[in-house]
């Protein structure tokens, strides 16, 4: 097996990112800056199109955790628990933006919130958004976790929060992994079960965001609720 050329200073991702910026590297190029130093036979930029390859690009990426990152040949734990702090922050950086931001003004925020914390599942998950009176993230909390195919949800357990976060509104979002972005009958049924439930405590449900892979649908806008 022949070994990887090694790269030329001026093509290191390093070197470009400081002279083009960051936004000029590829996703392989930005992972190798995370990871610093490849593995035996591959440098690491190669190792970068390794991960995007077994894992599925940067969404399936998004959603592995730091023990999966660790059985990869040569990834160690150092590596791993670096690469799951950048993926993390990341993902922080769409919830930042919801809480200083009106989410019923910014759908398409919200749609891509929803998308990066549940596309990438591999089972069902239901979240919850919960907002305050002006409609900005209070915070978001995981509410069911279940199958391939299914999430208990307990309508109780959503109302209890709201009444613990003093909330005003929220959000519901959940995956369909592997299926379409289409509400079910079942979806619908529970949708207006909870949004009754909060309605005893005059707390508003807007939306329900269903996530399949990389496309969303709220429920909301095809006048489920």
């Amino acid at each position: 097996m022949s070994l990887p050329e090694p790269l030329l200073r001026a093509d290191w991702p390093r070197e470009r990112l400081l002279r083009h910026g960051a936004a000029t590297l590829s996703d392989p190029e930005l992972l190798a800056l995370a990871l610093r130093t490849g593995v035996a036979g591959c440098n690491a930029v190669q190792l970068g199109h390794d991960l995007l390859r077994r894992f599925g690009g940067l969404r399936g990426l998004l959603g592995t955790s730091p023990a999966e990152l660790q059985v990869v040949p040569g990834l160690g734990t150092a590596k791993a628990c670096v690469l799951a702090a950048v993926l993390e922050l990341a993902r922080r950086t769409l919830e930042e933006d919801l809480v200083r931001q009106d989410a019923l003004a910014n759908p398409d925020l919200v749609r891509r919130y929803c998308q990066a914390a549940l596309g990438h599942r591999k089972v069902e998950h239901c979240i919850a958004l919960y907002l305050d009176a002006r409609l900005k993230l209070i915070i978001c909390a995981e509410v069911a976790r279940g199958t391939l195919t299914q999430a208990q949800i307990y309508p109780r357990e959503i109302v209890r929060e709201a009444l613990r976060h003093h909330a005003a509104a929220l959000i519901l979002t959940h995956n369909h992994p592997g299926g379409t972005a289409a509400a079910s009958a079942a979806d619908i049924a529970m949708t207006r079960q909870i949004r009754q439930a909060l309605a005893l405590i005059d707390v508003r449900l807007i939306d329900h965001v269903i996530v399949a892979g990389a496309a969303t649908v709220s429920m909301a806008a095809q006048g489920h609720l």
